[in-house]
């Protein structure tokens, strides 16, 4: 093979792999046109389950 061809191999062998990369960085960017804007497309965190435990430690510390 001509030292041509090997450099030309060389340089497009890790080209796969970057656009792997390129496209799971590019994804979320991407999607973000696709939402609906309005009052409904709000992204908001689930509600905190209240499992009682804050009261039951504030009540066992004052006791200690």
């Amino acid at each position: 093979m001509s030292r041509t061809a090997d450099k030309l191999r060389k340089f497009l062998r890790p080209l796969p792999r970057a656009g792997i990369i390129l496209l799971c960085l590019a994804a979320p960017v991407l999607a973000v046109p696709s939402l609906k804007t309005g009052p409904a497309a709000t992204i908001e965190a689930p509600p905190l389950k209240k499992t009682g435990i804050g009261f039951v430690l504030l009540v066992s510390l004052q006791r200690g």
